[in-house]
């Protein structure tokens, strides 16, 4: 086996390091998803891309990055075998990779708002007060992310706000009103509170 290896060559021999590693790690990571576990907690490196619909899509995240290398190894050595040239090799098993990611992501957040759906009522969130975690917007011009307590437990719920200045992270904020497609509406509050840390609580998406 190791002499096999030894004698591949460069590009061969880094797909399939590229292609086992990151199946052994694909591998746990969906076990992780699929039995309650955090898989993110491993490395998560998260960002959230919004589209004018104003609902976040969760595309570059820890287990999307290793759907993307699994899928660019196993691409990369088949084309290898087919005796493709590098160039296209190298094109096609970065596309594999991303369409993966795309998939992934696509799953993972269309099952997050049927986890949702069947267990928050978002009115339950009005009048509650929270915290920014990611920039609000002024005058509903970008969505943004808070820290609110609904329902018993601290969540992370998609947020707008009315307010003439941006709300920045950190800022305290109560709900005021939902839309119809479940994101919150929030303004800026002078309210005392004991802080939100997500550190103390299990945060629910």
């Amino acid at each position: 086996m190791m002499e096999w290896f030894s004698n591949l060559d460069f590009l061969p021999k880094l797909y399939w390091l590229i292609a086992i590693i990151g199946s052994l790690i694909f591998t746990v990571v969906m076990i992780l998803a699929f039995t309650g576990g955090d898989a993110d907690d491993i490395g998560d490196v998260d960002s959230d891309i919004e589209g004018d619909t104003g609902i976040g899509f969760q595309f570059i995240s820890f287990k999307n990055i290793v759907g993307f290398f699994t899928i660019f190894g196993w691409t990369g050595i088949a084309c290898i075998d087919a005796g493709l040239p590098t160039s296209l090799t190298i094109v096609i098993s970065t596309f594999c990779g991303l369409l993966m990611m795309t998939i992934m992501a696509t799953l993972f957040y269309f099952m997050s708002k049927l986890s949702d759906s069947g267990t928050l009522d978002y009115k339950n969130a009005i009048d509650s007060i929270g915290e920014v975690y990611l920039t609000v917007g002024a005058n509903r011009s970008k969505m943004g992310k808070v820290h609110v307590r609904v329902q018993g437990s601290l969540r992370e719920l998609e947020a707008l706000s009315d307010s003439i200045y941006e709300l920045k992270s950190g800022t305290i904020v109560k709900v005021v009103d939902i839309t119809s497609n479940g994101i919150l509406i929030v303004n800026q509050t002078q309210k005392p509170i004991e802080p939100l840390n997500p550190q103390t609580y299990e945060i629910t998406e």
